[in-house]
């Protein structure tokens, strides 16, 4: 165990002293925990709560059913106006994400982010992120959404567990 909180603080040394302060090289959701983690070489190094919809299990299958995607994809772009409080594009539905909706008859839906608190909200946001509250987008406190924007850069791969 000492071993590897050595290597852990040794690399978030490196990181800081490289000007990459705590940039990810990839991002894991892990549904069931509620949680989003950074990486970098595989090692976690931030942990985040998040909310999700209010059907968080199963994989996203259409258009309004109020989940979020499971498997690989990427987050694509940023976008720092949008109803939310920063925003960031996972590239969602993949061409097998596609296919599974129209095999059911449905469109498989679109515009999944990791994006921040709504900018209308009046409800404080300790109390909003005890609920799954979410569309199928993975939510995070505006303070939390400020380090993972500062830590992403578009291109970086996302895995969302069930």
């Amino acid at each position: 165990m000492y071993k590897v909180l050595l290597i852990v603080g040794l690399l978030i040394c490196q990181l800081a002293m490289s000007g990459e302060h705590f940039l990810a090289d990839s991002v894991l959701v892990d549904k069931s925990e509620r949680k989003l983690f950074l990486l970098r070489d595989g090692v976690k190094f931030r942990e985040y709560s998040i909310a999700l919809g209010p059907r968080p299990r199963g994989h996203k299958l259409h258009t309004g059913d109020e989940r979020t995607p499971e498997g690989r994809y990427i987050l694509d772009f940023k976008a720092e106006k949008s109803d939310f409080y920063k925003a960031i594009h996972i590239s969602y539905p993949n061409e097998q994400d596609i296919k599974r909706a129209l095999d059911i008859g449905a469109t498989p839906g679109g515009s999944i982010m990791i994006h921040g608190m709504p900018n209308n909200t009046t409800i404080p946001h300790e109390l909003i992120q005890k609920f799954n509250w979410t569309d199928g987008c993975i939510a995070l406190t505006n303070e939390d959404m400020d380090e993972i924007w500062s830590a992403i850069k578009p291109g970086t791969p996302i895995d969302i567990l069930p």
